[in-house]
Order: C-alpha cells, then structure tokens, then sequence
C-alpha cells in the first residue's frame, strides 16, 4: 500500500483484484504453465497473502507452494533501475512544439533582464554624474531588486490565477509578457532614477510567467523519466539570454558616445542614449507575445474544451502555407476519455491545416481529468513544501545576489595607488584590498557571456547524463559545495595582475583566464542547483490541483530572497568600497550558500500528489 495520505475514502490496495480474472476454467486442452506477477496470491480472510500461484492461461488452476516470487521482484527492480537510469534524449520529449514556444516566451525575458546589466552601471552615472562609485552601486542593488520585489507581493496571486477556471495559465503568460513589454519600453526611455524604477516596479508586478512556464512543463511532460530535460529547458533558456542579452545591451547602449563617427549627431540617440537596446528587447518581447496567443495551448485540466480564438487564428494562418488534400483514412471516434478510446470509423479527414481541423483545434476533446475537488489553501504547507521553498529562498538569495553584484563588480574603477580612495588606504591582503575591475560596457557584456556559455555547455552535455545517474536530489546537494568556493575567491580578481597600469581597465590572459576559472565554479554549480530545485519544488506539491500556486509560491520566495539580498548586499557592496574591504559581501554570500547546503539536507523528492481527494484519478 502506497503511504500516500488519503481524504474521504481510501481505494483498496490493486493488488487485492489477484490474477483470476484473465483464467479460464472451462477449457479441456493442455496448457502451458505460467507463473503470476509476484505478490499476486491466494488471499487469506486478512487480506494477506497465503500460497503463491501457478497459473495456467487455459486448463487447471495449480498452486505451487514452492515458488520463489523474490527472484520476480528483484527482476522487476533492476528492470526499473535500468530504465530509470537511461539518458533520455531530447527527441525523446512529448508536445515539442508547445515546449518551443514556452521556450520563446522564456527566452525574451532574460534579454530584458541581462540586457540592461551590462550598462546599468553607466546608465546611472548618466542620470547623475555627481554620485559616487559607492551610491551608484547601492542604487543599482535597488533597481535590480525593484523587477523582484514587484514579484514578491503579485507571484502568488498570479499562480492563484493561473490555478482559476476563469483565466489559466496561457492568460496569465500573455500579460506577463505585455507588462513586461511596456516596462521595457518605459525604460529604455527614462531620464532618472525614479522613473527606471517605477518600470521595473510595473514589470515585475505584471511577471509571473516563470512560476506558471514551471506549472505548463510539468503538465506537459508529466512522467519523471523526462524532467532532467523538460526542467531544463528554463535554466537553459536563461544562458542563452545570458550570452545574447549582455552583448546587445554593451553593443547597443550610448550609441552616440559608444561610435560618434556614425551617431555622434543623432539627435534621439544623444537625448535617449539606452533606448536602443531596450527597443530590440521590446521587439523580441513582441514576437513572443505573439507565437504565444497564436500557438501556446492550454493545460489547465478543466479549460481543455475552451475554445482559443488565438489559437483558431493560428490554426489558420499556418494552414495557408499547407497543401489542401482530401483522403480516406481511420479516425479515432470521440469518447469520453480520447486517451482510451478504440473505436474507429472510415470517413474523409483532411491533413492538419484544413478548415475541418481549424474548426475542431480550437475545441478539443475533453481529456480524462486527474481531480475534480481543490485543495485547501492552508493545506498546502506539509513539512516537505516548508523545507523545499525555505532551500529555494537560501539559492535565490545567493545566486540573484551574485547576478546582481558581478556586473557592478566588473564596472568599478580598479583601485589606485596614487590615488586611493578611500584617502590614505593601503591593501593588506588576504582581506583588506579594494577596487573592480573597471571594464567598459562592451567588456562586461563579454565577460557575462562567459556565464552563458560555461553553463549552457554543460546543461547540454553533463547535467542531464549526472542527474539521470545520481538522480535529482543527489545531484542538488553535491552542487550546493561549489558556490562558497566561487564567492570566497570572486573579490580576489580585483587583485590579480593587469598588463595596463590603474587606473585603467584590467586586461591581459591573466585576469580573463581567472574570470573564466571562477566562473566555471559558480556556473557549474548553478547548472545543477536550479533544474535540480526546479523539480524538488514540483515535485513537492501535494495536490495537483494547486500545482500552479505552489510555482507562485516558489516564485514569491525566490522573488523576496532576490529582493533582499540585492539591496542589502548592494549597500555592503558600497560599505566595502569605502572601508577598503570589497571582499567581505563576497564572503557572506558564501556564509548564505553554505546555509542553504545545510538546508537541503532536510530535502526529500516528492511525487505531486502527497495527498489525495474525493474523485482523484492516477496518471495514465
């Protein structure tokens, strides 16, 4: 019997059915033994199992008191082990075509987010010449922290929406989107810091697709076996936008400063020098607005039958570009569960893009559903979801502050010796030394691309082949190891030697070869830490029916601890700057990390149905 926590009722245990059915007593003619499934039996009064059986298909019932079943089961378990332990191929995924276009809606915002950090450091200086390197970098922690804070007090209420019957999850998606469209916009075009602030404030309150993009993958692609690779499509999205966005961002941004041979008199580039890479994020924003109300269906289990007007237009659009052809073929009757029906009937039917298929797309069939009750809000906090988003508040919080410091960390003037600041100092190593790395918006772009492509390597490669090997929670906890190694030796790069003199920019293989190396740490334990937590948090939910607000929960966590850690850290950022110790927010990031690693001792991998309703159904 399951330890599944059952409600109301309580179905008996499968096994209690036994074999006899499939039996036939009646028939005179010889047979050939078989042996039943192991742990099918005889049942005594108790229900328990009594004498095996040995089972003829046709002629007389034999009961062999003398068969091992311990030899099945262990079959059976290493049959199980093996499959499990298979590599699952891409190609291997079900509904490519919808993860695609999650994958597009996906990918527009880290663009955004990336995009802007590799110049939001000058774009600061810009709105206020007169600041120090020390304020612009805590003003910076706070328009980093404004997009999550947003998050915080609206994720929730989004999953509860996307969890409603009234809107779902593809609704809450397409204003996500449009929302954070016109806070780039607005962005692009700010002139102070208070109005970039109100529109990172405006996306981030309208933005709470990655909790729902979270809830539509584990819909889509329910079966465990698949979930290194479906969870993975989100992190892996996020490097890509990390190896495009900084690059656009330090190629676009101050084009009139950045080249004035060619834009130096451009009125619109001198009055609004960021807005450019704002507007082709905007446009990206835009087609992925688009490909999502065109072709994204629905997996809310009860609006399956609702007809999608984006979708019917989409249907139409594509079936311009296909060959109309009338054929006779078998087409599958509508039942009340599509997924067992068998009968069959021969009737005309048209390839998929014709009016007869255009005007049925937009209403499916209704799908067996897998709960017709909700669960109770206050029920949703079991002891595994308290400690699964407690962990995943611990990652957010060292992992967005990293994001959030780095670029600063590589914008700050190096230090000088003729010229200290503060007054006077003088660099004591191991601790107290000071300073950045001075790189321009162009060098930033790059060496936050370095990011993307160390960790889109490895999620292409290494993450799925380990996860599959040492499984999921394993494999979480052994990568939680590498981030207090990578942030204790971060600071140091302001140390290592340049082959320009300070306080210009530091160049040379030397410190680009220690950029890569202590990047390659903190990346590769990223790569494993957010499918890896991604999954856990699925995984933990206790009711599918609040699939989605336990994704919103997760995403107000990771939102409050994205929020804290970026202002708090970016006032000790600015502390450190003016005391002569830049290391030491580095080193309590480690203090978080290695928190977060005791955490996740406490972690166990759940199955997203831990408790049971009235009318629930097992997945097929």
């Amino acid at each position: 019997m399951s330890d599944r926590m059952h409600d109301d009722f309580d179905d008996g245990d499968d096994e209690d059915r036994g074999p006899l059915s499939e039996l036939d007593f009646d028939s005179d003619g010889e047979s050939e033994t078989a042996a039943v499934e192991p742990g099918l039996g005889v049942r005594d009064e108790s229900g328990q199992d009594a004498t095996p059986l040995v089972a003829s298909r046709v002629g007389t019932l034999n009961i062999d008191t003398n068969l091992n079943t311990n030899t099945g089961v262990s079959d059976a378990r290493r049959s199980s082990d093996a499959t499990s332990k298979k590599v699952v191929a891409w190609g291997d995924l079900p509904k490519k075509k919808q993860l695609v276009v999650i994958t597009l809606a996906r990918l527009s915002e880290p663009l955004v987010q990336t995009s802007l950090q590799s110049y939001m450091f000058y774009q600061l200086r810009w709105f206020d010449p007169s600041l120090p390197d020390s304020t612009i970098s805590s003003q910076a922690g706070i328009l980093h922290a404004s997009f999550t804070a947003a998050q915080f007090f609206t994720a929730m209420m989004w999953g509860r929406v996307a969890d409603s019957t009234w809107a779902g999850r593809k609704t809450v998606i397409l204003i996500g989107l449009f929302g954070t469209l016109l806070s780039c916009v607005g962005y692009g075009f700010s002139t102070s810091f208070y109005q970039a602030l109100f529109f990172r404030c405006l996306g981030g309150a309208t933005n709470g697709n990655v909790g729902v993009m979270r809830t539509m993958i584990s819909e889509i692609v329910r079966e465990k076996k698949y979930q290194s690779r479906a969870f993975l499509i989100l992190p892996m999205t996020f490097n890509i936008g990390v190896i495009i966005g900084p690059v656009l961002g330090g190629v676009l941004s101050d084009p009139a400063g950045s080249y004035p041979d060619l834009f130096g008199k451009v009125g619109f580039l001198l009055k609004f020098p960021y807005a450019t890479p704002n507007l082709v994020s905007a446009g990206f924003l835009t087609i992925a607005l688009i490909m999502c109300w065109l072709f994204l269906e629905e997996t809310h289990d009860a609006l399956q039958d609702r007809r999608d007007i984006g979708i019917t237009v989409g249907n139409k659009l594509t079936g311009l570009f296909k060959k109309r052809t009338t054929s006779i073929a078998y087409t599958p009757l509508r039942s009340r569960s599509t997924s067992i029906s068998t009968d069959l009937e021969m009737s005309p039917v048209s390839p998929r893009g014709s009016d007869e298929e255009e005007r049925g797309a937009s209403k499916r069939p209704t799908a067996k559903r897998r709960y017709t009750n909700r669960l109770h809000f206050r029920r949703i906090f079991t002891k595994n979801v308290l400690f699964t988003l407690t962990a995943h508040c611990f990652l957010a919080f060292h992992v967005g502050t990293f994001n959030s410091l780095w670029f600063v960390f590589l914008s700050t003037p190096v230090f000088d010796p003729l010229d200290p600041h503060p007054p006077g100092f003088t660099p004591k190593l191991p601790f107290r030394f000071t300073g950045g790395l001075g790189l321009p918006p162009r060098s930033v772009g790059m060496a936050m691309a370095i990011l993307g492509v160390i960790g889109i390597s490895m999620q292409l490669f290494l993450y799925p082949r380990l996860s599959s090997r040492f499984g999921t929670l394993r494999s979480y906890r052994a990568c939680l190891y590498l981030f207090p190694i990578a942030y204790t030796l971060i600071p140091f790069l302001s140390v290592v030697p340049s082959t320009t003199e300070p306080p210009s920019q530091k160049t040379g293989a030397a410190i680009w070869l220690a950029i890569a190396g202590v990047l390659f740490i903190q990346v590769t334990g990223r790569t494993f830490a957010l499918p890896g937590q991604t999954i856990l948090v699925n995984n933990c939910t206790p009711h599918p029916s609040v699939l989605g607000t336990v994704h919103g929960l997760g995403q107000s966590a990771s939102s409050f601890a994205r929020t804290i850690g970026p202002i708090l850290c970016g006032w000790l950022y600015g502390v450190g700057l003016s005391k002569g110790m830049i290391g030491g927010v580095f080193w309590g990031l480690a203090g978080m990390a290695i928190g977060g690693l005791v955490v996740s001792n406490f972690l166990k991998e759940g199955d997203g149905h831990e408790i049971w309703l009235e009318g629930d159904e097992e997945d097929e």
